[in-house]
């Protein structure tokens, strides 16, 4: 078999067994799947996660995605938990438990101690008949038929399993909690993700010049305006209201059209009702405005009053694109 196909014939295998894992799942989201979800919604403390080996690395994963999703969380190596980490714990937190098996020696010791310090476990498991499935208050069943390794050996369809049962929880808890896009957005302020969730047309506008004539003002004003202010564009203002919009295209358009422009007024040049956008906007809106109408500025207005320009070259520079 030529080495190409060979590889291609591999991935498609791996991810059709995955994708046959992970669709059983739902049998799993049970009465002790719910019962767990309404135990971390209705908990004072944190959701420590612990495990060992792949499972441990799965955990990580899960805090990351509760803590981002608004469920405080801590990773806890079940390793390290039997040698003094153990005091992570505290009285309100509700414990997580990751272990395919689910009678490693490490979790066989720690879960005693867990609810020694009455502490609630939740069990995320592969094997209903472990240790820890007969030891948590709840047990989440993650058993896959067979991994995706050809050697049924390298965990691969078993975490995946973890990974989405625990993905499930945090998209569970998070709707409960009604965690909506401005939340998100506190938890991520860094990176292109974050500035799509908060940044507003102001805080891009406000770093811009404001360009701005008078219907009255004459060609030679408005060519300097826009010059000087360097956005390739001003508004035109009349009596503190949005009455036009002129750009270079509309300056170029004229004196090829006109052959004595010289005493011509912005009124008579500029193009009327331009695209506005609010000050409080998420600058993405402004972009997908943009986007739409095939333009690269908007005139910002704010209680109806103009206060100055977005440019797509604004956003580009924040790497919202």
């Amino acid at each position: 078999m030529e080495i190409r196909t060979k590889i291609q014939k591999s991935a498609f295998t791996t991810i059709e067994e995955e994708k046959n894992a992970i669709a059983n799942l739902t049998q799993s989201v049970n009465n002790d799947f719910i019962d767990a979800v309404e135990l971390i919604f209705h908990s004072k403390g944190r959701v420590i996660v612990t495990g060992i080996g792949k499972s441990a690395n799965i955990g990580q994963k899960i805090v990351a995605t509760f803590n981002s999703t608004g469920t405080p969380a801590s990773f806890m190596h079940a390793a390290d938990a039997i040698h003094g980490d153990l005091g992570i714990i505290q009285k309100e937190d509700v414990v997580i438990c990751i272990s395919k098996s689910g009678n490693t020696p490490e979790i066989t010791l720690l879960i005693p101690l867990i609810k020694m310090l009455g502490n609630k476990v939740i069990g995320i498991t592969g094997n209903l008949d472990s240790y820890l499935a007969k030891n948590s208050h709840f047990t989440i069943d993650v058993s896959v038929p067979k991994e995706a390794c050809p050697n049924n050996l390298a965990p691969t369809s078993s975490t995946t399993a973890q990974l989405v049962m625990g993905d499930a929880l945090a998209v569970c808890l998070l709707e409960l909690r009604g965690f909506t896009s401005k939340d998100f957005a506190k938890f991520h302020p860094g990176g292109a993700l974050g500035k799509k969730l908060y940044m507003t047309v102001e805080d891009l506008c406000s770093r811009n010049e404001v360009p701005i004539v008078g219907p009255e003002d004459n060609i030679k004003k408005v060519i300097i305006e826009i010059s000087e202010k360097r956005l390739g564009m001003t508004a035109v203002i009349d009596k503190n209201t949005v009455a036009g919009i002129i750009t270079d295209g509309d300056l170029r358009r004229m004196m090829q059209k006109e052959e004595n422009f010289t005493n011509f007024t912005a009124a008579e040049i500029m193009s009327k009702s331009p695209k506005l956008i609010n000050a409080d906007e998420l600058a993405i809106r402004a972009l997908e405005i943009m986007q739409t109408h095939h333009i690269t500025s908007l005139l910002v207005t704010k209680n109806d009053q103009y206060m100055g320009v977005i440019h797509l070259h604004d956003i580009l520079r924040e790497g919202i694109i």
